[in-house]
């Protein structure tokens, strides 16, 4: 799971929830903590067992740049209450949610970024071509579902949480084969409890379906190749859940910038936000040069 280094909001950071059709999402929303907003909006969705902390540490530099930017929980996810149904933890209908909140959020043509499992959501969003885009970013996110020890990791928590999956059972799941090792993971009791919390908040059903969703998803990186629409592809050279190779290749079938980020794996968002953060906003500012809102 994606760990944050701190939780602290920088300034200009604040928690929000934001209204749509299927319910509140959860956001962190960044603005620039002096001077006003003269470049477009972004979205940041997070990945599988993830939420919107992951990208705290990358809001204020990013905001600084001159733009309002939102990170998300998706349904289901920590802080974003989810229904009951497992069809709605599907890619599409998670893609659909989000491009409800860009509707919300009413901010005319906004940057899209996707982490890890939010790559495999936001591609979906795109691909409907409901609501304007400016960019779309991968970051972390591979061209169909995860293979190697991340899908091992997570059939073995579709296994766990079963045909019945209730807050019981994950709560049972924590003690039991997470809580050591998110103990020993963080520096501070205030992490670990988060991580506890938030692990505890998701959606027990929607768990398993993401986890499905993120083992299985298909190659759609010719449909998304045919979207034209500024593309990049950012990733750790270290990462070890989509290998670099494969993040390499899926950028050169869509023709997107390529960013690979010196001594990040699989959170760059995470394990080095300045050169994280540099790169999106160079490429952010660079397609508002090219491309008028």
């Amino acid at each position: 799971m994606s760990t944050p280094r701190f939780l602290d909001l920088p300034p200009g950071v604040r928690r929000m929830d934001v209204a749509t059709p299927d319910g509140p999402i959860a956001a962190l929303a960044a603005v620039p903590a002096a001077g006003g907003c003269e470049f477009q909006a972004a979205v940041l969705v997070p990945g599988f067992t993830g939420s919107k902390e992951d990208f705290i540490a990358l809001l204020q530099t990013l905001a600084q740049a001159g733009r309002r930017v939102y990170a998300i929980d998706l349904p289901g996810q920590y802080e974003s209450p989810g229904p009951e149904d497992p069809a709605a933890y599907t890619c599409a209908a998670l893609g659909r949610c989000v491009t409800d909140l860009i509707r919300a959020l009413d901010e005319g043509p906004v940057h899209l970024l996707g982490h890890s499992f939010g790559g495999l959501v936001t591609r979906e969003t795109v691909l409907s071509g409901e609501v304007p885009l400016l960019s779309y970013t991968a970051m972390g996110s591979g061209p169909s579902g995860i293979a190697g020890t991340s899908a091992a990791n997570a059939r073995a928590l579709m296994a766990l949480l079963g045909d019945s999956p209730t807050s019981e059972v994950l709560a049972a799941i924590w003690w039991e084969h997470f809580d050591s090792q998110a103990r020993s993971s963080v520096p501070t009791e205030e992490l670990y409890a988060f991580l506890r919390d938030r692990m505890l908040a998701n959606s027990p059903i929607g768990l398993v379906r993401m986890a499905h969703e993120v083992t299985s998803a298909a190659d759609r990186t010719g449909e998304l190749a045919a979207v034209d629409l500024p593309k990049l592809v950012l990733y750790g050279e270290n990462d070890d859940a989509w290998p670099p190779q494969v993040q390499s290749d899926m950028a050169e079938r869509l023709k997107a910038q390529r960013v690979v980020v010196p001594g990040a794996a699989h959170s760059p968002n995470v394990e080095a936000p300045e050169t994280t953060a540099s790169a999106l906003t160079d490429f952010w500012n660079s397609v508002e040069k090219t491309r008028k809102p």
